[in-house]
């Protein structure tokens, strides 16, 4: 069996601009919400990541390992969004 360069480099450019944007939008609820309102936001921004990683994915047009760029892009976003969670549970557990 052999890896597919020039597969992999489109995974590549199509999955990591989406967890790019996930790290900025639990950037953005860190900063931007109280920390009661953590747990309303952080759904939001995987489903923001979900709208866009279909758009990421239909706009490169190929067919060929859009399954495993999805699971990818989803996966990637899912374990981002996992940390982000706990450190703005500590964050929001803090003392004042």
């Amino acid at each position: 069996m052999t890896i597919d360069q020039p597969g992999l480099a489109l995974a590549l450019r199509s999955v990591i601009p989406v967890w790019v944007l996930v790290v900025i939008g639990a950037v953005l609820v860190g900063v931007f919400t109280p920390a009661a309102e953590f747990g309303k936001w952080i759904p939001i921004v995987l489903a923001a990541a979900i709208l866009v990683t279909f758009c990421v994915q239909l706009a490169t047009e190929e067919k060929i390992g859009f399954v495993n760029r999805v699971m990818a892009s989803l996966g990637g976003s899912v374990v981002i969004l996992a940390a982000a969670t706990a450190i703005l549970a500590v964050i929001a557990l803090a003392p004042k």
